[in-house]
């Protein structure tokens, strides 16, 4: 199957290597897309990429949307005499989720590629063989010099290739799903981008001052969202992520978006909720709503460092998270949707 949907097609341009603290492949097209715009932006010294909107009210709280523009990857923590490298994780990246193939490592002066290796099957240890970190390497072909050359040392990061990433849909063709390496957050950054340029077009004011955020280093710790929160007196934090479907939920890859209500690191408020419901039933759908006992998000990341007073994340739910992640494809445009309707008339 074929798509020319909006999200995708933005979606296939972010497909960039982005690991934490080397998001600047990714912004790049970020500001790309919002000078074609017309949009005027900032960029920081952590390398946050910033819209700010003049709010019909002065005198009502900041409030940020947010999404961030790094993925999860692995970092090289040591090369080995003949070129191999080994690897820890940087944010969530396991790697069974991976399999054997191959990977890109952003060197200082270029990048380079090799292939993660677990190692015969031909033992008879293999069936019971456990996948981490420490049991497999990354084979470069390269000598410690052209390693060096390359700029590719010890904390060197790196993501699979491009042609591993994807899209694909697959299913019903009336109603798809659609599959990729991680729609954690590029789909997120997609659905503001699309906001900015429906509220470009549609001339739509957002009651609140309001900054529209992409956010650098969100899978280590929320390091870019926490920056910015404090430095701007953020009153109100959204993240527009994604919503991950492990087994103590019930949500459901039926189209509908999610709002996270708890996660490991804070409550959601519970009136932004209700009010981002409200606004998906006037979009034609409806929030799911879920708990998560091992997830966070930038908002929450802000909100336990004390940097903001209220938070909210909505976002596409989604299998498969921090792996080869599957939505359905209509679920891009309900979440884009509900927040146009939420822009237009939230003051609470």
């Amino acid at each position: 199957m074929q798509s020319n949907h909006p999200s995708l097609q933005l979606f296939e341009k972010l497909l960039v290597a982005s690991p934490s603290s080397r998001e600047e492949n990714l912004a790049r097209i970020v500001k790309e897309e919002l000078t074609q715009m017309g949009v005027p932006f900032e960029t920081d010294l952590m390398g946050n990429v910033m819209v700010r909107l003049n709010g019909r009210s002065s005198t009502a709280p900041t409030c940020v949307f947010a999404a961030h523009m790094d993925e999860i990857g692995f970092a090289v923590n040591k090369i080995e005499p003949n070129g191999t490298l080994r690897a820890v994780r940087s944010g969530g990246l396991l790697p069974w989720k991976l399999g054997e193939g191959p990977l890109e490592i952003l060197g200082d002066k270029k990048t380079i590629v090799g292939v993660l290796s677990m190692g015969s099957t031909h033992t008879a240890a293999a069936a019971n063989q456990s996948i981490k970190w420490d049991n497999v390497k990354i084979l470069t072909g390269l000598s410690v010099e052209q390693l060096t050359e390359a700029g590719v040392r010890v904390g060197s990061l790196g993501v699979p290739t491009r042609e591993m990433r994807g899209p694909v849909l697959f299913g019903d063709p009336n109603d798809p799903l659609v599959g990729a390496w991680t729609f954690d957050d590029r789909m997120g950054v997609v659905t503001l981008i699309r906001l900015l340029k429906t509220m470009q077009d549609e001339e739509i004011r957002p009651y609140h001052p309001t900054i529209i955020a992409f956010t650098v280093q969100e899978e280590v710790g929320g390091h870019g969202a926490k920056s910015l929160a404090f430095r701007e007196k953020a009153d109100i934090f959204i993240s527009v992520d994604g919503a991950p479907i492990p087994p103590e939920t019930a949500l459901s890859l039926d189209g509908r978006p999610a709002a996270w209500s708890k996660d490991r690191l804070a409550p959601y408020d519970q009136k932004l909720l209700a009010d981002l419901s409200e606004a998906a039933v006037r979009a034609g759908t409806e929030l799911q709503t879920a708990v998560f006992e091992g997830a966070a998000s930038d908002a929450s990341l802000v909100a336990y460092a004390g940097g903001t007073q209220r938070i909210a994340c909505i976002g596409q739910v989604r299998e498969n998270s921090h792996g080869y992640e599957v939505a359905r494809l209509s679920v891009f445009d309900n979440m884009l949707n509900t927040l146009i309707e939420f822009v237009k008339s939230w003051e609470g």
